[in-house]
């Protein structure tokens, strides 16, 4: 059965900062089906991706996919050592970003915008 997680802070809308998300809606996803919740984490902080090493096992272990609002490349890499392909979306809602994937149209994140930094207008 293909599991699909995505890192929902309030369980209503995708969120960023995945490495340090808590909360997951998971998933069952089948060819020709509408997917279906199959649970909801709620983990401590030590559950972290940003807490726990990579040795340790997740509850997330045994997901294929976990879609999130943001995430840097090392989350990424981290996780596919674990089978699990990370997704960043702009989507807001989970079954559209999921059925969104599925069919190959998911929204790709907004770009970061970051202000200067010191020196980048001649500032010293």
């Amino acid at each position: 059965m293909p599991k699909i997680a995505v890192a929902s802070q309030n369980f209503r809308t995708v969120t960023g900062h995945a490495g340090k998300t808590r909360r997951f809606l998971v998933y069952r996803v089948e060819p020709g089906d509408e997917p279906e919740e199959i649970d909801r984490l709620d983990l401590p902080k030590e559950m972290s991706f940003h807490e726990l090493h990579d040795a340790s096992p997740h509850p997330l272990d045994g997901v294929q996919v976990l879609i999130v609002g943001s995430c840097g490349e090392g989350f990424v890499r981290r996780l596919a050592r674990r089978g699990i392909e990370v997704v960043a979306t702009a989507e807001t809602d989970p079954l559209r970003a999921i059925r969104d994937y599925l069919a190959g149209t998911l929204k790709p994140p907004q770009p970061q915008v970051q202000g200067p930094h010191p020196g980048d207008l001649g500032e010293s």
